[in-house]
């Protein structure tokens, strides 16, 4: 038997020894292949992005006197040439307001609280995604992700439509259910949906949730679970209220859902398209020591649960594999603990961001623009914003490219865009 002192002598430099070998760790990936490190600031600041508006129906303050902070989930656009904004909450309530600084107050388009199961307890539950239909101008669809008051632990997608008589107001009545995912627990549901640029919806789904992938869903193409899904929503296959694309890469096999585009993944948080170049970016959870972005990509297999980003996990996990795709980036526990995925900023007001990749994490509130050179297959450059530790849950783009951020907010101030930090004179 170990003597107690020494013991616990042994137990400190076990932990010591740990530490030094994380700290050593690339923690922003400054040891991948030709990448830099990000050290360098950019000179931007988070400013409101609409400083007085007031969101119609929403309290600070529940009926039953409990602090009630707005969650603003997903912020988009119609693509009607209107350059509205909509923005939807986790609670159910979908707004719309004009794309102004001087906005004073939202209208409510669509109102499913009601329908959608959310609980602060269990917040990966509720409304998560939320998309216009690409020709939305013509057809007045879109399409929400949310969880259901009518099962527990269940995802749905659901097709909308805007009223008839006011744009600014969904149909209430209308609603057509697309897809029904059950959910084994109440954490890692994904929920981004968006439209890719060949006019398919494409779907972020988590591996069911728990710790470490319990049931073996990433590796298994047999469940929808742990994978982003590509349907076609504007036909439907016989037994379904979609189709399946004909050139997803996993039609036809057996024991495989050819809803799936690609896999391996253990809770997308979030996925986005880059306007100009098609390409589909993801900011995918880690579970004990490492976040990562990935390109998704037809048939792909990002590893999880063989691979937590690009390092073995478990005592199962894989060493690298030509099987399995690497994150283009990384970045280790010691820097942050919960990606949240953005967008590439395609917009006008600040050149100097023009196709860099903007990311965050929620538990440190850092944010980041990361670039990378595809020619080369490598990031060139990850660049820090600075700001006040914002815990950034989503971003959202306008119709023009600028992009947002959100976060909760106790005062309904929780929308965020980026300003040049001009020095004081």
């Amino acid at each position: 038997m170990i003597p107690f002192r020494f013991s616990r002598l042994f137990a400190f430099l076990l932990i010591v020894l740990i530490w030094l070998q994380l700290a050593a760790a690339p923690s922003f990936a400054s040891d991948l292949p030709n990448s830099k490190s990000a050290d360098a600031v950019l000179p931007l600041k988070a400013k409101a992005a609409f400083p007085d508006l007031e969101w119609s129906g929403w309290s600070p303050v529940s009926d039953g006197g409990k602090a009630q902070p707005l969650r603003p989930i997903v912020l988009t656009h119609a693509g009607d040439g209107s350059n509205r904004i909509h923005v939807a909450t986790q609670r159910g309530v979908i707004h719309v307001f004009e794309n102004r600084q001087s906005a004073k107050k939202t209208m409510v388009f669509l109102d499913l609280e009601p329908k959608v199961a959310y609980n602060d307890k269990q917040n990966e539950e509720g409304l998560l995604g939320f998309a216009f239909h690409p020709k939305y101008k013509r057809n007045g669809y879109f399409f929400v992700y949310y969880s259901t008051r009518d099962a527990s632990h269940t995802s749905v997608i659901s097709r909308f439509r805007v009223s008839k008589d006011d744009p600014n107001r969904a149909d209430a009545e209308f609603e057509e259910e697309v897809m029904r995912i059950k959910q084994p627990f109440w954490n890692h549901n994904g929920g981004t949906i968006a439209f890719g640029p060949d006019g398919f919806l494409y779907v972020g789904l988590g591996d069911g949730g728990s710790a470490k992938d319990p049931h073996g869903n990433g590796q298994n193409k047999a469940t929808l679970l742990g994978s982003i899904l590509r349907i076609d929503v504007d036909r439907k296959d016989k037994g379904l209220s979609y189709a399946i694309p004909r050139d997803n890469p996993f039609v036809g096999q057996p024991k495989a859902r050819g809803e799936i585009w690609a896999y391996g993944l253990r809770n997308v948080w979030r996925m986005s398209f880059d306007r100009k170049t098609g390409t589909l970016w993801a900011g995918d959870v880690g579970q004990d020591l490492w976040e990562e972005i990935n390109l998704i990509t037809r048939g792909g297999n990002y590893g999880w649960n063989l691979r937590e980003a690009r390092h073995k996990f478990g005592k199962n996990g894989s060493g690298p594999s030509p099987d399995l795709i690497e994150p283009i980036w990384e970045y280790d526990h010691v820097v942050g603990k919960s990606i949240t995925g953005g967008h590439v900023y395609r917009g006008k007001r600040l050149p100097e961001l023009v196709g860099a990749y903007l990311y965050a994490d929620y538990v440190t509130g850092k944010i980041w623009a990361l670039r990378y050179d595809k020619s080369k297959k490598k990031v060139i450059s990850n660049h820090l914003i600075p700001g006040n530790k914002m815990p950034v849950i989503s971003f959202g783009e306008d119709e023009m490219g600028e992009v947002y951020f959100a976060i909760v907010s106790a005062n309904g101030r929780g929308l965020f865009r980026f300003e040049r930090n001009e020095p004081s004179k």
